[in-house]
């Protein structure tokens, strides 16, 4: 037998919840077909077979969190027959394991394995049943770690069971697959003289035996409120939104600019045959505005070392694009972003959003951003206070194009105006630097020909 475990899928990682099967028991699958899909804190991971065969065991069900390390799947490699029923299930996989062979851990491609120490990533401490991570701690090298409480393991349909009966599931011990809490062993904890559950608890949190749980699943309250479980990419931004705005003093300024010449350009470029299938747009003209822009404010292109007390002043633009998603906000970047042409630039946006929209992007593409784009004016507003990427000096909102009467050569005539929003972090930008920024931003956008002065 060969077991599949939770790969380690980088960026500090530590857990994952399994979002859906697309197998299931009994299923053939092929080498490198996709098997299941896991969500991360920053994205959306679809899972290889690492082997083609037999799939004979599911060990957890959707919406279960499943740590690095912690079986997922078994299979009956092509060639080798299924073990037999006689054998109890949890032990399939040593018995079937030849003797005296070394135990190798399936890892996605590109992912590194367990560490040579064979212990599992630490998970935050929590406490209790409260799902809210407690607050980030450095432990000094020469302190030995303080050992953490352990959290009871249940699926999420089952801890909100337990809610509604009353149960602590820190007073039980689970009996599933690494402890986990089943269902039955909370209705027999809630379980009173009479045999029956307590009459508030009837129904409550029922689902069809042998229903897998679905992530995030929603229960509805009899007044008609709706309560879901914060996972996933919303607590992930939650707690990095969180972050940011309590730990850099966001300053936020404002610049009402006339892009009529811009809006003009677009139109040329959308006729010109040599634009092909690019999709040049404002968004695409800002961001290669913001590439130019932080040549002149390398301010902005930088970063708060607290630790180190430095300042890192990048020496390339890690250019995000927040994006909204189904999941949630997500904020996926373009590498080096600085030496790619208007078309290129196009190109990158519109596959990154796309991506981000479907739920592929992989989590090393939510890492190594440093400035920020938000396109606020896709949803008709005209201007905001963005708060910062954590780690970044600057974030730009791109705000709704409008059609306004506007002063233009002595008189008033209706005009395509945008507002531009800057928020920084003031610890790393003045505000001579911010405005300069952004003036520089107005500038090109106001009209595109003066970036031959500013290249």
């Amino acid at each position: 037998m060969k077991r599949f475990s939770l790969p380690d899928l980088g960026e500090g990682l530590t857990e994952s919840e399994l979002v859906s099967w697309r197998v299931a028991v009994g299923d053939h699958v092929e080498l490198n077909q996709v098997i299941a899909e896991v969500e991360t804190a920053k994205a959306l991971v679809e899972l290889p077979a690492p082997t083609a065969g037999v799939v004979t065991r599911l060990h957890v069900e959707p919406g279960t969190t499943v740590l690095v390390g912690e079986a997922l799947v078994d299979f009956a490699p092509d060639g080798e027959t299924a073990p037999s029923p006689s054998v109890p299930e949890a032990d399939r996989a040593e018995v079937d394991r030849p003797s005296g062979a070394a135990d190798r851990e399936p890892v996605l491609v590109g992912y590194g394995p367990r560490t040579a120490s064979g212990e599992r990533p630490r998970r935050r401490a929590r406490s209790g049943d409260d799902d809210t991570p407690a607050p980030a701690h450095t432990v000094p090298a020469h302190t030995a770690p303080v050992p953490e409480r352990s959290r009871p393991r249940a699926t999420p349909p089952v801890r909100r069971l337990a809610r509604d009966l009353g149960v602590d599931l820190g007073t039980l011990v689970g009996t599933g697959v690494g402890g986990r809490i089943a269902r039955e062993e909370v209705e027999r904890a809630a379980t009173g003289p009479s045999g029956q559950l307590p009459e508030r608890a009837r129904g409550a949190g029922a689902a069809p035996a042998g229903t897998p749980a679905t992530p995030a699943t929603a229960a509805t309250a009899a007044d008609g409120s709706v309560r879901r479980p914060i996972t996933g990419v919303r607590r992930r931004t939650a707690e990095a939104m969180v972050s940011s705005a309590f730990t850099a003093p966001h300053v936020t300024e404002f610049l009402t600019v006339d892009v009529t010449p811009t809006m003009s350009l677009l139109d040329a470029l959308a006729r010109s045959p040599r634009t092909g299938d690019h999709r040049v747009n404002i968004l695409t003209v800002l961001a290669k505005a913001v590439c130019i822009a932080v040549r002149r404010t390398p301010a902005v292109n930088a970063s708060w070392d607290e630790a180190a007390g430095e300042i890192v002043e990048y020496g390339h633009v890690g250019l995000g694009i927040a994006a909204a998603t189904p999941r949630g906000l997500l904020v996926p970047n373009i590498a080096r972003a600085e030496e790619l042409s208007l078309f290129e630039l196009a190109d990158a946006v519109a596959d990154l959003v796309r991506t981000a929209r479907e739920g592929r992007t992989a989590p090393a593409e939510l890492r190594g951003g440093t400035i920020t784009i938000s396109n606020v004016g896709v949803f008709g507003v005209d201007a905001g206070t963005p708060i910062l990427n954590p780690g970044e000096a600057a974030i730009i909102a791109l705000g709704a194009v409008r059609r306004r009467p506007w002063e233009f050569e002595g008189q008033v005539a209706l005009r395509h105006v945008v507002t531009l929003s800057l928020s920084f972090d003031h610890r790393l930008i003045d505000g001579e630097q911010g405005s300069r920024f952004l003036v520089d931003l107005g500038t090109m956008l106001s009209d595109p020909a003066m970036v031959l002065t500013m290249v």
